[in-house]
């Protein structure tokens, strides 16, 4: 009669499919926890708000995730250089919208999403959600 004692053949292959079943639930874990995340932070705005100026670029870009881009030119007094204010649109017909409106004065409905785990979203923060054409010149005389 022939007795084992401790770790033979069958013990290792049991150690090895325990670390193997172990790494597939990190792993899988890990995507979960990925998605639950990214779905947070595209559902749930940190803040939302305002902006108004001229649109003077709006385009469509990226080399694989294609997302919507767009710049804001902030004036504040006439002659001063504006600050430029970058933004992302996730809904194609208001980006056929925008893109129609380049050039002219507008103000933006926004709502800020912190911590968007990839830029296949967008490469901002901010995403435009609606948009009105202001009345009144570019230069910002009424």
């Amino acid at each position: 009669m022939q007795e084992t004692f401790g770790a033979g053949p069958s013990a290792g292959r049991r150690f090895a499919r325990r670390l193997l079943l172990g790494f597939v639930t990190l792993i899988l874990l890990a995507a979960l926890g990925l998605a639950g995340w990214t779905w947070l932070s595209l559902h749930y705005a940190y803040s939302d708000g305002e902006r108004a100026g001229i649109l003077q670029k709006f385009s469509h870009k990226g080399w694989i995730c294609k997302t919507y881009e767009g710049e804001l030119a902030l004036y504040v007094v006439g002659g001063v250089s504006p600050q430029i204010w970058d933004f992302s649109v996730r809904d194609p017909k208001l980006a056929a919208q925008l893109e129609e409106a380049v050039g002219e004065r507008v103000q933006l409905h926004f709502t800020q999403h912190r911590g968007v785990p990839t830029q296949c979203f967008a490469d901002t923060d901010y995403f435009v959600e609606s948009f009105r054409v202001v009345k009144g010149s570019a230069s910002g005389s009424p």
